[in-house]
Parts: structure tokens; sequence; C-alpha cells
């Protein structure tokens, strides 16, 4: 079954794009887990290409004086996806079939503190790329994000991610993404290699060029 986008966000093909000295981009951790963690490709169709064109975007991005911009909520994601997929890989490379991921994470202490270290690397380098966006958790955010999550079709990370965002007022929201998702939320504008969302985003009259 296809993916039925109702975009609603601008959408920029960052292969033709120049990012500009005025740009305040949010990074987001899809982009992250490509430049800072060595297996993040594991599995995915066209990931090396994905991390070339990222890569260079975001190097440009920093040549010409943009500002990169982080979530401390994405350390969760950011953590869960590289345990996830460091047990992945060690189950398929060990013949481990039942092995449950409590077991890897409590069992294995040399896999445990392999994740660790691959987990503190990413971040250490997340840290040195950007600048934090602070956000406080409390019922404001929360019932912000819910009403959010009630006509955007966004899951529950991005749902805070854009709250944090929103709440730094950096001006027009820029994020840089390849996660479909963020193109159906208005207002912002989505800087992208993903082929469905610059296709439906063409479609719609939604693409924007600078």
């Amino acid at each position: 079954m296809s993916v039925n986008l109702d975009i609603q966000a601008e959408v920029v093909d960052i292969k033709s794009d120049v990012p500009q000295h005025s740009d305040i981009f949010l990074i987001d951790t899809n982009v992250w887990l490509w430049q800072t963690y060595p297996n993040a490709g594991t599995g995915q169709r066209n990931a090396q290409a994905k991390i070339l064109d990222y890569g260079a975007y975001l190097k440009v991005a920093r040549q010409n004086g943009s500002m990169l911009a982080y979530s401390g909520l994405i350390l969760a994601e950011l953590a869960h996806v590289i345990e996830t997929t460091e047990y992945t890989i060690y189950k398929t490379r060990n013949s481990l079939s039942s092995l449950k991921i409590k077991e890897f994470r409590h069992n294995l202490t040399v896999e445990r503190a392999n994740v660790v270290n691959l987990v503190k690397s990413a971040w250490t380098q997340v840290k040195n790329l950007a600048v934090p966006v602070e956000i406080t958790i409390n019922d404001l955010t929360t019932d912000l994000a819910l009403s959010r999550f009630q006509t955007q079709a966004l899951d529950g990370y991005d749902l805070l991610i854009l709250e944090s965002i929103s709440k730094a007022d950096p001006g027009q929201i820029k994020i840089i993404t390849d996660d479909m998702d963020y193109t159906v939320v208005p207002g912002i504008q989505v800087f992208t290699t993903n082929y469905l969302a610059l296709q439906e985003a063409t479609a719609k009259g939604k693409l924007l060029v600078r």
C-alpha cells in the first residue's frame, strides 16, 4: 500500500539547494545517525547515497554560516536505534534468533560496553557540530504535543521535537530530515532527499526552490 501524504509543509530538495547564512536548521535523528554512527546504513536501501547527500549538505551549511541545532530529545531516539541495530547485528552474526533484547542489554557485558561507546561517540559528535535547543517537558508541552497528534500524522518523538523547536522561536522552522512525516506539518520547511516527499510536494505545488 502506498503512503498518502497530505503535504502541508514547504519541501526543499537539498540536492539542488544552497544553505544560507541566515538559516537555522533543526537536524532530525535519522540524519544524525547517518553522520555519527558507523552501522547506521545497515540493511537500508540507498543508505550510502543518503549518507553522502546529507553529509554534503551539512558541510556546506556549516561553511556558509548556517546554524545547526539539536534537541536533547534526540538522544533517546539515537540511543534506541543504535542499541536495536547492534542487537540485530549481534543476533544475525551469531545465529541467535531467540536472544531477547533484555538479555543482550544485561547479560552481554562486552556488547553492552560497545553500545555505550557508540552512543557516547555519536552524541559527542552531535554536540560538536550543533547547538542545543532547550525544552521543558511539562503539562503544557505534552498537551500541545497531544493536540498536534490529533491533526498531524507524527510519531511521539517528532511531536516533542517539534514543540522544542517551536518554543525556541527560530522564525521559519527548517528541519533537515529524511522522515516524510514532517511534510504533513503546516508552516515549516522540510529539507530532504526523500523521494516520496519530493514527488508528492512537486505534484501538490509545495516544492520550494529558494
